[in-house]
């Protein structure tokens, strides 16, 4: 399919529902979900708190950051993206009555990505504004410096912003999850897209790792490609989003980077595998090398099995992963022209508190990993108190899942996107009419050490 086509279709979908027809916002139920007040802003303002997360307003200012631990029944139509008032979107949105997407190819994301004209970042932030205007601002964050750093901004290194975030595939959260204080409505995917677009967009992430991806190569190749991402996505074999009615295909994790930032000199696609048995769950590995610098990075992404009761087969998933990235990143290193291996960073949910053994063996791996997010408390030593908080009829879940690892001797932490409070979140907790998952997004500033070994 012609990628230019590909993408006017995507933008096309974001005017009418999956089923055909105007899409209409209901109201919010009477005395219903609780949300923080406040005007829609999505850009960063001036740092207020540290780990624990912070309140406080929005302002158009940039962000200051701060050291961690420093004291956050008539219906309305959905402004459409690709409206009248926009020209840019408007000639994007013409193919309104094409014919639905033909099932890709199975590794087809340099191909789609190749041609397509890159939009306006600012432009598009602009319009998920305007649709989500009848919806809460999502939590105010700020980006906090770890604990005991001095801000260096080093000229001829530039930071690399790296997310993660487990973004809710749309057929388990209205069909399988059960989040029982979240109105079905909150997860109605014609402006759920928008919110976690809108995210994606405030923060401008060189990299982007993401899990439970059901709506890939109709939403995010097309959208984040015409952003300037390269992509690519590896479904799970057998998706519990299959069992779903009406469902979107098979969720999986997508691992994104920017185009003009990174070239691509290798992937590895992995099913992970338990006692030398395959597994539901896969992992991408991408090396990269950076345009700017001529170094280069290995990037995985990776989403491991859920619940309780499997923590021995999560202990043996990440096993794999790590044997798998110690054969990736050493034979990547060893081609002459470094010494030593690449520098790793590994970004997932684990479905794993930081008192499991997957999480013992990331730690205390010969790949030398550190968890960025310890670096939000006092002793630089401490995870936060959660990265997912929802209610399920089996009851409320408060806990941490996600990680952004990173090789500690080559890489550096500048700063992190702290974690919002409770207050924050609300009472009916994750996901909600403001926040479009049940798991936070995790984001961090890196930098290559300047040793002179680790230059390549």
């Amino acid at each position: 399919m012609n990628p230019a086509r590909c993408c006017s279709v995507f933008f096309g979908q974001l005017r009418v529902s999956s089923r055909g027809g105007q899409v209409a916002r209901r109201p919010f139920p009477p005395g219903g979900v609780s949300s923080p007040a406040g005007t829609r802003c999505c850009h960063p303002g001036v740092a207020a708190g540290g780990g624990g997360g912070g309140g406080g307003g929005v302002n158009g200012t940039s962000p200051q950051m701060k050291p961690s631990g420093v004291s956050n029944t008539a219906t309305t139509p959905v402004c459409p993206m690709g409206s009248s008032s926009s020209r840019l979107f408007g000639t994007l949105a013409q193919s309104l009555n094409s014919p639905p997407l033909a099932q890709p190819d199975l590794y087809p994301d340099e191909d789609l990505d190749q041609g397509l004209a890159e939009i306006d970042p600012d432009q598009l932030l602009r319009e998920c504004e305007e649709a989500l205007q009848s919806r809460p601002a999502r939590p105010h964050r700020d980006l906090v410096l770890p604990s005991g750093l001095v801000p260096c901004r080093q000229k001829h290194n530039p930071s690399i912003r790296i997310m993660q975030w487990n973004i809710l595939a749309q057929a388990l959260g209205e069909g399988k999850d059960g989040f029982v204080r979240c109105p079905l409505d909150a997860l109605n995917w014609q402006e759920r897209k928008y919110l976690i677009l809108e995210e994606i967009l405030t923060y401008h992430p060189d990299i982007l790792c993401l899990q439970e991806v059901d709506h890939y190569y109709d939403t995010f190749q097309p959208i984040l490609a015409s952003l300037g991402y390269q992509g690519t996505f590896l479904a799970k074999p057998w998706s519990p989003c299959l069992d779903v009615e009406q469902n979107n295909g098979p969720d999986g994790c997508a691992l994104f980077y920017r185009r003009s930032r990174f070239s691509l000199q290798s992937t590895a696609h992995l099913r992970l595998s338990a006692m030398m048995l395959p597994t539901n769950q896969v992992a991408i590995v991408q090396t990269l090398c950076c345009r700017l610098t001529g170094q280069r990075l290995c990037v995985a992404v990776t989403h491991l099995k859920a619940r309780s009761g499997w923590e021995r087969l999560r202990s043996a998933q990440g096993a794999d992963l790590l044997q798998s990235l110690r054969s990736i990143t050493s034979h990547c290193g060893s081609r002459g022209d470094s010494e030593g291996a690449v520098p790793l960073v590994v970004c997932g949910d684990f479905n794993a508190e930081p008192s499991e053994d997957v999480y013992r063996r990331f730690s205390s791996s010969p790949l030398g990993l550190n968890s960025a997010y310890k670096l939000l408390s006092s002793d630089g030593q401490t995870e936060p108190a959660y990265t997912t908080w929802k209610i399920r009829p089996s009851g409320e879940s408060c806990s941490t899942l996600d990680y952004i690892w990173y090789s500690r001797d080559a890489l550096s932490v500048e700063c992190l996107l702290n974690i919002p409070s409770e207050e924050q979140i609300g009472p009916d907790r994750l996901p909600s009419y403001h926040y479009p998952s049940d798991h936070l997004s995790l984001l961090c500033d890196i930098s290559f050490r300047e040793e002179p070994h680790r230059l390549m």
